[in-house]
């Protein structure tokens, strides 16, 4: 009897957390708890029926955008004034502002309004932006300008983003689901769930790191198969997903630093003792005794020396001029020489030419003769005269 009594005690008695607890009108499998209702003015009303305190939110836009704000602006407020919100455009500061009024019954449509100033100030068309006001819409805005210091290589990788004829971007908003827009220092996300979201901006976060988007895409397009499969659906997908790995590629070095490299360094005799100390101006002015000089003197002194200097800059001028005259001589001297040799060549080959000459010029007359026309015809002999002078 006492070994059963102590097995008893040894064993711990487990407590019923339930036992009070009664089932709740929720406690149901049907009712999905995730899922966020919309608001519904008739059914769902404030405490007090409005809202206590008045909430707003402001918005800078950039200079090029106000143009396509002006007009666009009536079709923002149409839709605002549906949510009971109020809006206004100054575009004397260059701000859009929205705030609540008594009639606005939805406490988080403010929230949505503000989202939606923000998305049309960074080039997102109307259209588009007012989708957010939707509860089943969300956006995300990623400030990209300050990941990557230097600016041509955060353009390369903006660019890289986009892909060619923006080829990459359309791939990355089919697998997410998101709607993806790139402008200036920002990437402006719209997605109709979070997880989307989340990839997204993922991706963009590593493209500006220098991971490439493709390695990113083939991995979230091996994660849309998966999903299909229900038996993967509790499952680690470590094992299916591919991982990418840097590679540091040694690369050639320049020829002037393996020559740098190469070279033998000597060795410094090792003293315990530090370097001496550079002497300062005052130093050196006190060693040359110019310290104790008046200032008129030292500044004499300065000009004398700078005369002294250009004086030598110029007579070193004037002698490399004279050394350059003297040897024109010496060419014009060889050209002459070359001259009178080519005269002398000329000269022995001028009596060829004038025998040359008088033959043509015998042979020519006799031509003349027999084809001048004077001889057959009657001419007067004052305008034959004329013709001879």
């Amino acid at each position: 009897m006492s070994a059963t009594a102590e097995t008893d005690d040894q064993q711990p008695t487990k407590k019923n957390h339930n036992k009070y607890r009664r089932d709740k009108p929720w406690d149901n499998e049907d009712i999905n708890h995730w899922e966020i209702d919309k608001w519904d003015e008739e059914k769902d009303q404030l405490p007090g029926g409005h809202l206590l305190e008045e909430s707003s939110f402001a918005t800078l836009f950039p200079k090029y955008r106000e143009a396509y704000l002006r007009q666009v602006w009536p079709v923002v407020t149409r839709a605002l004034d549906k949510a009971k919100i109020a809006c206004e455009l100054n575009l004397v500061e260059g701000s859009m502002t929205v705030r609540t009024t008594r009639k606005t019954a939805d406490p988080y449509i403010i929230l949505k309004a503000r989202d939606l100033l923000k998305l049309l100030a960074r080039s997102i068309p109307v259209a588009q932006a007012l989708k957010i006001l939707d509860d089943e819409c969300h956006c995300d805005i990623v400030k990209v300008g300050g990941l990557v210091r230097n600016k041509e290589r955060f353009v390369k990788r903006r660019q890289r983003l986009l892909g060619p004829d923006g080829a990459t971007l359309k791939a990355l908003e089919l697998l997410t689901g998101c709607y993806i827009l790139v402008q200036g220092n920002t990437v402006s996300i719209m997605a109709n769930s979070h997880t989307g979201l989340k990839q997204a901006r993922q991706v963009v976060i590593d493209c500006m790191n220098n991971i490439h988007p493709v390695y990113n895409i083939k991995r979230l397009m091996i994660q849309k198969e998966l999903a299909k499969d229900p038996k993967l659906a509790d499952e680690d997908w470590s094992r299916f997903l591919p991982t990418f790995r840097k590679k540091n590629v040694p690369r050639k070095k320049p020829a002037s630093a393996t020559a740098a490299a190469k070279k033998p360094v000597e060795k410094k005799a090792y003293t315990p003792f530090p370097p001496a100390q550079t002497p300062r101006k005052v130093d050196l002015q006190l060693d040359t005794g110019e310290y104790f000089i008046s200032e008129r003197e030292r500044k004499a002194k300065k000009l004398a020396e700078k005369t002294a200097k250009a004086t030598a800059t110029s007579k070193e001028k004037r002698a490399a001029r004279e050394r350059e005259l003297e040897q024109v001589p010496e060419a014009s001297s060889s050209g002459s020489s070359k001259k009178r040799s080519s005269t002398n060549d000329a000269s022995s080959t001028s009596v060829d030419v004038n025998q040359l000459k008088e033959k043509f010029g015998q042979k020519s007359k006799s031509k003349k003769r027999s084809t001048d026309m004077s001889d057959f015809l009657d001419v007067a002999p004052d305008k034959k005269q004329k013709k001879k002078k």
